[in-house]
């Protein structure tokens, strides 16, 4: 298990290393994408809460971070050690996410019937923690 925000810096160094960077609602996306694919492995990814957003799922902590970037590409490098196993699980889930239209990823978390759906409740529930057991089995 690593902190979210040491996974959010693995996630920025190799999309700058690959030239493709990522903004912070890209970001979110794939840290919720990263968590869900763990917690279906029976594992968890990171601690932190993941709460039910306006804009979808976002860990508080990592948006305040990056949350000065606006919608703008961050580019950064950072030194995160992940172990291989991790990796070889994160970066397909990244490679596949960060070239997908942002507001795409929007629209899969809010599907009906998902967790995001669930918890966000028309705004009901705005800023409310989304359940790990949720996560994994909604999705």
């Amino acid at each position: 298990m690593y902190l979210a925000l040491e996974i959010a810096k693995y996630i920025i160094d190799k999309c700058t290393k690959d030239n493709c960077p990522i903004s912070n609602l890209q970001l979110q996306k794939i840290l919720y994408y990263i968590q869900r694919e763990f917690l279906q492995q029976g594992e968890i990814a990171f601690p932190e809460e993941i709460e039910a957003w306006q804009f979808g799922p976002v860990v508080p902590e990592v948006y305040r971070q990056y949350c000065g970037f606006g919608a703008l590409p961050i580019r950064m490098r950072y030194m995160v050690r992940i172990e291989l196993d991790d990796i070889r699980m994160i970066n397909p889930i990244i490679e596949k996410k960060r070239i997908l239209n942002p507001w795409d990823m929007v629209s899969d978390t809010h599907s009906s019937g998902k967790a995001w759906d669930l918890i966000y409740r028309d705004g009901a529930g705005d800023h409310q923690v989304i359940p790990q057991e949720l996560i994994k089995s909604k999705g």
